[in-house]
């Protein structure tokens, strides 16, 4: 009998927490719900708040959306925080370090925006974005060698698009290699016939 007694005990225990987190969950899909629509309609402050009582510092969800909805309302350095927190929950999330770049890049921290496309290359080398933003970084730093192989690696991966074939045809040029110049502005001008950027490009490269 207390054998029955404990286990009767065990049970409704069980089904008490089972309760409970039912209840947890389902208040939390409940804000997340109130978030959005609050979202739609620029009401960034009360879009945070819905999602604040559910905040953990170790939880990946909620740093990810506190980190977006900062953005939103331009408050750059608390994004950056919470994405940053979301990128050490997950080091291998491509979401959050792609989140993160964009209020570092409002912040103009370039050395970490290229440490976390260096981050996202390692994952995922393949992935165009970082890439090409990668070499746009080191183009404007006029690293004009160290850009070209990143939009190399694009056209290499698209080779009809139009972005990747005209930024790799002005970092050879500004390398000083004017015959892939060349190839790459009269590709580009396929894609793009008369695009005044690459016309200006391939007369500076046939000179």
């Amino acid at each position: 009998m207390e054998v029955l007694k404990k286990l009767l005990c065990v049970i409704i225990c069980l089904l008490a927490m089972v309760q409970a987190r039912a209840q947890s969950e389902a208040a939390l899909q409940r804000a997340y719900k109130s978030s959005y629509a609050e979202e739609a309609k620029k009401n960034y402050t009360e879009a945070i708040n819905d999602i604040k009582p559910f905040y953990s510092d170790g939880d990946y969800e909620s740093n990810l959306r506190l980190g977006w909805l900062y953005f939103l309302s331009k408050n750059y350095t608390a994004s950056e925080n919470y994405y940053a927190k979301a990128v050490r929950i997950k080091p291998n999330s491509i979401e959050a370090k792609f989140g993160y770049i964009k209020p570092l890049s409002l912040l103009a921290s370039w050395d970490k925006v290229l440490a976390q496309y260096a981050s996202i290359l390692k994952i995922d080398p393949q992935n165009t974005q970082a890439n090409y933003w990668a070499g746009i970084i080191f183009y404007n730093r006029k690293q004009y060698d160290a850009a070209s192989k990143y939009f190399l690696k694009v056209v290499s991966l698209y080779p009809f698009d139009y972005d990747g074939n005209q930024m790799l045809g002005w970092a050879y040029l500004m390398a000083g290699n004017k015959a892939s110049a060349r190839t790459y502005f009269e590709q580009a001008l396929i894609i793009k016939p008369d695009d005044t950027s690459c016309l200006d490009g391939l007369t500076k490269a046939r000179n």
